[in-house]
């Protein structure tokens, strides 16, 4: 499998990190291989399809459908906005993650945001979601600009902290606070 440098700037041009964004394959649990890959604007239909699943699923909300595909179209095009990875088995996409970047001053480094976690119902409790996050815990550990990794979760999710916390991740003293103007047209 190949790889490339990707080259990511980050917000507003303060920082620059640089990942090596190898393909690679991973087994799991019912030894079924599992390949992850950074997502391409081939990959935007299933993408969209994943976020508007986990909108209804997680906060039950109905995406407007060409707004979410505008993001991801945006999101796909412009690695300095963030990165999707998918996980795929025998070759259809299976799960989703993206990685957004944070500037710490107080770590003179950057968190990687995990967000969009989505893995296909069927394919859940197989490893999809462990090996997106090895991938990316790999990365970003790669990295000297890559101070840790975060995520946010609905604090009712029980199972996904459950999961977050078998991969050593924990939660913190922090709540997300908030103002969405989205639905104000900014």
């Amino acid at each position: 499998m190949g790889h490339a440098t990707l080259y990511v700037p980050l917000a507003l041009g303060l920082a620059r990190a640089y990942i090596e964004a190898a393909e690679i394959e991973r087994t799991f649990m019912d030894h079924t291989a599992i390949h992850i890959r950074r997502a391409t604007l081939d990959d935007r239909e299933t993408i969209t399809d994943f976020n508007a699943a986990m909108a209804v699923e997680s906060e039950s909300k109905l995406l407007d459908r060409d707004t979410l595909s505008a993001g991801v179209d945006a999101a796909l095009g412009d690695p300095g906005k963030c990165l999707y990875f998918v996980g795929e088995m025998d070759g259809r996409i299976v799960g989703q993650t993206m990685v957004t970047f944070e500037w710490s001053d107080w770590r003179n480094g950057v968190f990687w945001w995990i967000q969009s976690v989505y893995v296909a119902p069927s394919f859940r409790r197989r490893g999809v979601f462990k090996a997106l996050h090895q991938h990316i815990r790999e990365l970003a550990r790669g990295d000297p600009a890559v101070c840790g990794l975060r995520l946010y979760v609905h604090k009712d999710n029980h199972r996904a902290i459950g999961t977050y916390e078998s991969l050593g991740m924990e939660l913190s003293p922090y709540l997300v606070c908030e103002e969405d103007w989205s639905a104000q047209g900014r």
